[in-house]
């Protein structure tokens, strides 16, 4: 069965690591039928979040900032898996997928108790250390992300030791997020 996917890629490099990450799981998803949406996060015109609890007036367009979530809100919502991609920033996302994910919160608004839209997700991850200490920090944000959200975790690719952009070239985690992404 079909699905649709939207992946937030908030690496700042557009054809770095994540990019290639993001390049070779959408090959895959796309392989198996599915239908894939990309976000390039860095290229796209979005505000913080101004916690100011005044959005889900109109659903088509929840938030009352005006800038380019307008064009996410709609993939998001008919999306059946989010893909959080990024690099590692100090143990955590980079700060352009914590802004376009922050504002997600307007979709939530739109529905009593603010209840966010159940979806699957995947992480999709470089970084320049490998170690299991390493990716602690992130993998136990997005765990507990995913925990208050209620959304299913699908898995992730973790891509370590690729710090300098297109590090990852020819290595197998290239491989194993193409697999990932047709395995969905």
């Amino acid at each position: 069965m079909s699905k649709n996917i939207v992946i937030l890629n908030g690496s700042p490099r557009l054809k770095g690591n994540t990019a290639m990450l993001c390049d070779a799981f959408t090959k895959g998803a796309e392989s198996a039928g599915h239908v894939v949406t990309r976000f390039d996060l860095q290229k796209m015109n979005i505000h913080g979040c101004l916690g100011c609890v005044k959005g889900g007036k109109d659903p088509a367009s929840p938030c009352v900032q005006k800038d380019d979530m307008t064009q996410i809100y709609p993939a998001y919502k008919a999306a059946d898996i989010v893909v959080l991609a990024s690099p590692m920033y100090y143990w955590s996302v980079s700060a352009q997928l914590k802004t376009a994910f922050d504002r997600l919160f307007a979709v939530a608004e739109c529905n009593p108790g603010y209840a966010n839209p159940r979806k699957d997700c995947v992480l999709l991850m470089a970084a320049e250390g490998s170690s299991a200490e390493n990716w602690k920090p992130v993998l136990d944000y997005y765990h507990t992300l995913l925990g208050f959200l209620e959304w299913k975790d699908l898995g992730q690719v973790l891509a370590g030791g690729v710090f300098e952009a297109g590090a990852v070239a020819g290595q197998p985690v290239l491989d194993e997020a193409f697999r990932f992404g047709a395995s969905l």
